[in-house]
């Protein structure tokens, strides 16, 4: 009687295929529902929370340097009040930027482009948006110059720290004006007094350079990149504090 062996071998070849496979396609699963949560987390962080966006100007040195990275708290203005010396993001109110030139983008750098704003890293419309530091609240009546040369806000004199000025000059505006915020409205200017298309320069355009409340995407926290540049923006309370004490209305003039 002749034997017939069992070929058990490539059963169990089989069964270890069989289970390497279930285990990468379980594993593939996996790696996209994190990548979904994580993409979902980001695009609610972006829409509710924080936004980044990039410096294309000197408007605000020595403040900010050109290219450099920003992180946006998106929760000011909507449910945190904007305060005097807050360093704001808003939308171009009316004829305050040159018309944009439109440029050919490659499919792959429009994909690239568009994820890393979906995630917060980039902001596809930042060229669309200007970023200033408040000066004048609603209700605000705000001057330049007294004798000293000083900005003026509800009669009192600020003394600004953060100020880049020419060499030997101390006027910290080469134009005169004299202005009162209206409501829902903001008066803002740059901290590179002399080189900045803020709110003096733009009374002529709609809005008679005041910035809708409505138009701020929300305040500047923090420089993220380059690192060596890695901190926190400061609104100068203290610069401020009197101004505010002086507001007309409720006290500490919140606007």
């Amino acid at each position: 009687m002749t034997e017939t062996s069992v070929p058990t071998r490539p059963r169990r070849a089989g069964r270890r295929s069989g289970r390497r496979s279930k285990s990468t396609a379980l594993f593939i699963r996996d790696i996209i529902i994190i990548f979904l949560v994580a993409l979902l987390a980001s695009v609610l962080i972006k829409t509710f929370l924080v936004r980044s966006f990039y410096i294309p100007s000197g408007s605000m040195q020595n403040t900010l340097q050109i290219n450099d990275r920003i992180l946006v708290n998106e929760l000011e203005p909507n449910l945190m009040p904007i305060q005097r010396g807050d360093v704001v993001v808003f939308k171009d109110p009316g004829g305050w930027l040159p018309a944009a030139t439109p440029t050919a983008v490659s499919p792959i750098k429009g994909a690239i482009n568009w994820a890393l704003d979906a995630v917060g890293l980039a902001a596809s419309d930042s060229n669309d948006h200007l970023i200033k530091r408040v000066i004048g609240l609603p209700g605000d009546h705000i001057a330049c110059c007294n004798a000293l040369g000083q900005m003026m806000v509800n009669d009192v004199p600020l003394n600004e720290p953060y100020l880049k000025l020419p060499a030997g000059v101390t006027k910290v505006s080469d134009i005169a004006f004299d202005v009162t915020v209206p409501a829902g409205s903001l008066w803002v200017m740059g901290d590179n007094r002399y080189n900045s298309a803020d709110s003096r320069y733009n009374q002529t355009k709609p809005g008679g350079g005041f910035v809708p409340v409505a138009d701020v995407v929300g305040r500047a926290l923090w420089i993220t990149w380059p690192i060596g540049r890695w901190s926190y923006l400061d609104d100068y309370p203290a610069v401020f504090q009197a101004a505010k004490d002086a507001a007309p209305g409720p006290p500490g003039g919140s606007g």
